[in-house]
């Protein structure tokens, strides 16, 4: 029965996983086949899946799933989108009262033990979702940094045109190129969620409304 309370995460734990692997191999017959052609030598999975062309792919499409929430997260403190369920109710902006929150002398018995803390505890608890997204944000769009950095100079090299630091590279077009393709597709994605949540419905989800609830109703649980 625990496993069964917890099948949407392990679900997409093993599904992630599964695509991360069918993602490495399908990129090490891409460069192999590169290789190949070039009359290099051909690569093993183990030195493709440590090389900078797959963590550089993997890299961009984590910084930008990751901003996406980060930016979700934020902007729905503030911002609300009347009829949809992925906002908060009109007038409900802002991040609510202890009472409301549960924090401090209005934690109850069972709350985290830094909603009850106090101080500058209970404030990073208060805001640990969006510290952790922002971190591995953050952390994603450096990692892409790096390996692009490598990646980006040895097709320069190939090409007998010199390196360039890091520094050169993060304002390089080839940088932008690789991180604004993922964000505008991310940002569609979201608009479109919150868009098309106010008047589409799917039954028995937690992203949609009640199928017969009214479309200017705004965040309602199924």
């Amino acid at each position: 029965m625990r496993i069964r309370q917890h099948l949407l995460s392990i679900f997409f734990g093993v599904i992630f996983v599964l695509a991360l692997i069918g993602q490495s191999f399908a990129g090490l017959a891409v460069v192999n086949e590169e290789n190949a052609q070039h009359g290099h030598p051909l690569e093993t999975w183990g030195q493709f899946v440590t090389s900078s062309d797959f963590i550089v792919d993997v890299a961009e499409n984590w910084q930008s799933e990751y901003l996406q929430f980060f930016l979700f997260i934020l902007l729905t403190i503030w911002l609300v989108q009347k009829g949809s369920p992925e906002s908060k109710q009109p007038g409900e902006e802002g991040v609510g009262t202890d009472k409301e929150q549960l924090v401090g002398r209005y934690a109850r018995e069972d709350s985290p033990a830094w909603a009850r803390a106090g101080g500058w505890r209970t404030w990073a608890y208060s805001n640990s979702l969006l510290i952790t997204m922002g971190a591995i944000f953050l952390l994603s769009w450096l990692a892409q940094a790096l390996a692009g950095q490598v990646v980006y100079n040895e097709e320069q090299a190939m090409h007998g045109q010199p390196a360039i630091s890091l520094a050169e590279y993060v304002v390089n077009p080839d940088f932008w190129n690789r991180t604004l393709q993922n964000w505008q597709s991310e940002f569609l994605a979201v608009g479109s969620m919150v868009a098309l949540s106010i008047v589409l419905r799917q039954r028995g989800s937690s992203e949609s409304k009640p199928v017969g609830t009214p479309h200017h109703v705004t965040s309602v649980e199924g």
